[in-house]
């Protein structure tokens, strides 16, 4: 099977890197980067960069098509190309996967309405608006659709996915193999469940985004280690 995971500038790592850790490890699993052109591209973070190597015109088909989220997907919202690149790999995928708030773009692209999904908890009214029914879950299954909700939940949507294809043991495998058992230090709360004041700060930050992945810079040190 092949597995598409789709790049745009000022993607969240985690949203790609968990699920890619999973699934790039199912047997038989071939994984590709693409982006509207070939070269890297760059994190939210503008310290760390993913190498795309198909252009979105080179892809016809894919057995799982995998969107990430981040700060970048506002501007990929507009986006013609990649929304066009979506519907068409979609419409022929076995599975697609969105994370995160990279589940807009599967809104934009018209293919979650009437559907139920999961996504970033500072997502779901952008989400809902698209016709999509939003939980709360962190991974969520509607047909071939499989959601994850923000960032480290792309560690549960790839092991749900990965226990489809291949069954649970295997997962289970997978699971033992990136010693997956969570148990973070300030307890195992929901979004839903933190301090107000949490919220609002991290709304804050989401919703200036795409300001701030544009005053970032990659580092000279980078660009000219890279030849940039």
């Amino acid at each position: 099977m092949r597995l598409t995971i789709l790049l745009r500038d000022g993607f969240t790592a985690l949203d790609i890197v968990g699920g890619y850790e999973v699934l790039a490890n199912v047997p038989g699993i071939e994984c590709e980067f693409a982006a509207a052109d070939t070269g890297l591209v760059w994190a939210d973070t503008r310290r760390l960069a993913l190498p795309a190597w198909r252009r979105f015109d080179e892809l016809e088909s894919t057995d799982i098509l995998y969107l990430p989220g981040g700060p970048g997907v506002e501007n990929g919202l507009a986006d013609e190309a990649l929304m066009a690149t979506i519907r068409r790999l979609h419409a022929g995928s076995t599975w697609t996967v969105g994370i995160c708030n990279g589940v807009e773009w599967l809104g934009r692209a018209g293919v979650i309405e009437g559907r139920e999904v999961t996504t970033n908890w500072a997502a779901r009214d952008k989400v809902a608006a698209y016709g999509a029914k939003v939980n709360t879950r962190r991974f969520h299954r509607d047909g071939k659709l499989i959601t994850g909700a923000g960032v480290s939940a792309s560690i549960d949507a790839g092991l749900f996915l990965a226990g489809l294809i291949g069954g649970e043991a295997m997962a289970r495998t997978l699971q033992l193999g990136i010693e997956y058992y969570p148990d973070p230090p300030f307890g195992n709360g929901t979004p839903d469940g933190a301090p107000a004041a949490a919220q609002a700060m991290v709304r804050a930050f989401e919703h200036d985004g795409t300001r701030r992945i544009g005053a970032l810079q990659v580092p000279a040190a980078a660009r000219a280690a890279l030849r940039l």
